[in-house]
């Protein structure tokens, strides 16, 4: 198995992730690989001396509250590593389960937290982003090896062959999806389509603009108001009124109440029935919700709140895939 190309070298310091383009369909060739896509938050470990950072995909840093899995980083032996990774927590069939994943971080233990491992940037002294994706992935595996289904750091294994039988094969088994690789290419900050992900069933990060209080009982959220970024504006999006309890509703709404604004922070003027009962906020939460399909005026259809993602800021939630419009097109002559 050939060394990884060296590429001149520099301190470890953060280098900003390789994205994943949304795309219904996972590409085909056999210039590509296809692996699980874990639902985690996105961390960068930097481990110099055996110190180790865990960074965010923002910079920042959560090495206290990933808990113990630090210790394993800086057991590997090496004298320095950047490794791109997904922090998870796994569920009894190894799905992973981003909720669980947030009840762990605020317990503080951080016991259940895993990070899989897929890609290898920095080692000894050596910058390999310039190296194709499956010589960084080879000389990452020779440092962790497949490791077992208990241990605290993990690598992520990679798949060849049809990427829409594995994409079905992982629906099958209840997987988010995949996300499907170059095997050739260098490790490019960005989304440059380098990378793209594949989803059982459509989910993304959404902005939310606003609230409707809820007829049924005073003090609680009935529904959210989302929107996205396009050309720097705020896109209305839809509302998503199912997937959290009362509980949660009415704990949700005190902080919603403290960043209300008079006015709707959107660029375009809103029908009446979209601003009905809304009482707007400052665009400062982002949401993850799953939905079925988008109309063909751009609204989300079925929608459900999974949870908000502290890990990613406003500004970053650009129009999902499923908005564009020939996705819409598609979706409408298929009715």
């Amino acid at each position: 198995m050939s060394t990884p190309r060296a590429g001149p070298a520099s301190p470890l310091a953060f280098t900003r992730p390789c994205l994943a383009q949304a795309t219904a369909h996972p590409p085909a060739g056999p210039e590509w690989v296809h692996e699980i896509k874990f639902d985690g938050y996105r961390v960068q470990a930097l481990v110099e001396a055996k110190a180790v950072r865990l960074l965010t995909r923002n910079a920042l840093d959560w090495t206290q509250r990933f808990g113990a899995v630090g210790e394993d980083f800086a057991r590997l032996g090496v004298r320095s590593v950047a490794i791109d990774c997904e922090a998870v927590v796994l569920d009894a069939n190894g799905v992973s389960d981003f909720s669980a994943l947030q009840r762990e971080l605020k317990k503080g233990a951080a016991a259940r937290i895993q990070m899989m491992a897929f890609d290898l940037l920095h080692l000894d002294g050596r910058n390999l982003a310039a190296s194709p994706l499956l010589e960084r992935k080879a000389a990452l595996e020779r440092i962790l090896g497949t490791g077992s289904p208990d241990g605290r750091l993990r690598y992520s294994l990679h798949m060849s062959g049809d990427g829409a039988q594995i994409l079905r094969n992982a629906c099958e088994m209840q997987l988010e999806g995949i996300v499907s690789k170059r095997v050739d290419l260098p490790y490019r900050s960005g989304r440059k389509g380098d990378w793209t992900k594949s989803k059982c069933v459509m989910a993304d990060p959404f902005v939310v603009i606003g609230y409707v209080p809820s007829k049924a009982a005073d003090g609680i959220a009935g529904s959210l108001v989302l929107g996205f970024y396009e050309d720097g504006s705020l896109v209305y999006a839809g509302r998503v009124g199912s997937g959290f309890s009362i509980a949660e509703a009415r704990a949700m709404i005190d902080g919603l109440r403290s960043i209300r604004r008079k006015a709707p922070p959107l660029a375009h003027r809103l029908t009446r029935e979209q601003r009905a009962g809304v009482e707007w906020i400052e665009p400062a939460l982002v949401a993850q919700v799953a939905y079925r399909s988008v109309t063909a005026d751009r609204v989300l259809r079925h929608a459900t709140f999974e949870h908000f993602r502290e890990d990613k800021r406003p500004l970053e939630i650009v129009r999902p895939a499923a908005f564009s419009r020939e996705a819409n097109d598609s979706a409408v002559r298929d009715r």
